[in-house]
């Protein structure tokens, strides 16, 4: 963590990555050795703007260019999520306590086989899958649930222009009830920073 940024609350500025492909299926990444299931994501450098660092996590963790993506959207502010204390280095300087992400909507332009995992020393993934719109919300580990309901929910539109997805009906009520309550609050910001 030597040259991340980390504020003066504890949070690592960060970059979260939804690539979709021509069907709109979007990508996760299988976890080097592990079964966990998640985004592309990575930390931002001291200086880099969000973009830059989008960019560079794309082809450290995926093997993609600009090239063989196209932006279509990202986050109108940072989105956030605490650590659990067990996941928390407490003898680490700055202390981290949780990540403020700025995240991507991609289209993916090239060709799938484009997607190579040899791009870094320590590659992050080692396999891809393309899943539903709303699947990668179950599939990450627990406590970056709501961040990816929140950015799906904000950059989806860029996808499905029409209306997002029903939400699936296998999501638990208490997940339905939380989300709406981070949507709703997020819709208030959004309508504040307007009327500014």
């Amino acid at each position: 963590m030597g040259n991340d940024w980390i504020d003066a609350e504890g949070f690592r500025a960060n970059v979260g990555i939804i690539l979709a492909n021509s069907d709109n299926k979007l990508m996760l990444g299988g976890r080097v050795g592990a079964r966990g299931w998640q985004f592309p994501q990575g930390g931002m450098e001291q200086g880099e703007e969000p973009v830059e660092a989008m960019f560079r996590e794309l082809h450290e963790e995926v093997g993609l260019v600009e090239a063989d993506v196209e932006v279509l959207d990202v986050t109108s502010d940072w989105l956030r999520y605490k650590l659990p204390d067990k996941f928390i280095r407490r003898h680490s300087k700055p202390l981290c306590v949780g990540q403020k992400q700025r995240w991507f909507m991609l289209r993916l332009t090239s060709d799938v086989d484009a997607v190579r995992f040899d791009r870094c020393d320590r590659p992050e993934f080692d396999r891809i899958r393309w899943v539903d719109f709303w699947r990668p919300v179950n599939e990450v580990i627990y406590f970056k649930r709501r961040v990816y309901a929140r950015a799906l929910h904000e950059l989806g539109p860029a996808v499905h222009p029409g209306g997002l997805p029903e939400r699936p009906r296998w999501w638990p009520k208490r997940w339905r009830a939380v989300f709406d309550k981070d949507i709703a609050a997020q819709n208030r910001q959004s309508t504040n920073a307007v009327s500014s």
